[in-house]
């Protein structure tokens, strides 16, 4: 069984939209684009490093796929990113993309949950599935993720795409490992950890 990683950039209030440039999704008159960038320094750098080290695949959604298959391509291998995206293979979840141009990447079509359930059941490395909001929800509500890696900024936006929208299942997660950069994000894995518990005084 292949493990699902949602790896996510989000604000304090669970903003996930355009964390890497103004131009990369403004839907819904959103203006805050490239709110991370600012934040970028050594310990992120080394974050990332780890994250991508080793062999994964990777799961991505339409308008995620288009941004990263028009940068990536583009940036040489001695770019550590770029050689890890570029070698990955890409599953890209899409019903109006025909043709994939970034080299080793596939479609996926039909009953997404359903596509995805048998990817996951298939031979291979870990699925990492960065931004790609919308699929994102579909596969919180299919309970199909099996571990969150969320980098929470230090800022609230109070408007955009959250990663746990309105409706999703409600369930527990369970803290693995966190830590914080100098510039005070903080880097947190969570595992799944069953339903949610409730108590009171």
């Amino acid at each position: 069984m292949r493990k699902l990683i949602a790896i996510t950039q989000v604000t304090l209030d669970g903003v996930m939209q355009a964390p890497g440039g103004p131009e990369e999704d403004p839907r819904n008159g959103f203006t805050h684009g490239g709110w991370a960038m600012p934040f970028l320094d050594d310990a992120l750098s080394q974050a990332i490093g780890e994250t991508i080290a080793g062999e994964f695949d990777m799961l991505l959604g339409r308008r995620t796929y288009g941004i990263f298959a028009a940068y990536w391509p583009n940036e040489g291998d001695d770019n550590p990113i770029a050689k890890a995206f570029n070698k990955a293979t890409k599953y890209v979840v899409t019903r109006s993309l025909d043709h994939l141009d970034w080299e080793t990447s596939l479609h996926i079509g039909g009953d997404v949950v359903d596509e995805v359930r048998r990817l996951k059941a298939s031979d291979g490395p870990a699925l990492h599935i960065w931004g790609s909001s919308d699929l994102l929800q579909t596969l919180i509500a299919a309970e199909l993720i099996d571990e969150y890696h969320i980098w929470f900024f230090p800022l609230v936006l109070g408007e955009g795409k959250r990663l746990f929208e309105n409706g999703v299942p409600p369930r527990g997660l369970a803290l693995v490992e966190t830590r914080s950069t100098p510039k005070g994000v903080l880097i947190n894995t969570y595992g799944c950890a069953g339903p949610v518990k409730t108590g009171s005084f």
